[in-house]
């Protein structure tokens, strides 16, 4: 039987992997890098990100926690969703203006996510004792 705190750890490190790879790649779309069509930086996030994935999956599973019956998970999995798509649209976006604009909305997914995740909620602003 696999640990799972071992998967929960395997996960996590995958999310900062995420999040430091796009960074990456971000940064070398703004400067126009011809590196970011090099195959190892279109492959390496994709192993990061499959990783992730799977990961999520096993401890949803192990959890017996699953999206459309759990609204937190729902909620992650359809900001994953938007955090994909906006992030395609910075990377490869045909305007300058589309590209920070989805860069902007793919950080703000990526913020949601990890903030649902911590409070297991889907609206983890709105949680008891969190009124000023």
């Amino acid at each position: 039987m696999i640990d799972h705190n071992l998967v929960k750890l395997i996960h996590v490190s995958c999310v900062a992997l995420s999040l430091v790879g796009f960074t990456l790649r971000a940064i070398l779309m703004l400067k126009g890098s011809p590196l970011l069509k090099a195959r190892w930086v279109r492959t390496i996030p994709h192993l990061v990100d499959s990783t992730l994935f799977f990961s999520g999956l096993w401890l949803a599973f192990n959890l017996q926690q699953y999206p459309g019956t759990t609204p937190w998970l729902t909620a992650k999995l359809l900001a994953l969703i938007a955090y994909i798509v906006f992030g395609a649209l910075a990377l490869r976006g045909r305007t300058w203006q589309r590209r920070y604009v989805s860069l902007l909305a793919a950080y703000l997914c990526f913020a949601y996510m990890v903030s649902v995740a911590l409070a297991r909620s889907p609206m983890p602003w709105n949680l008891p004792g969190m009124t000023g």
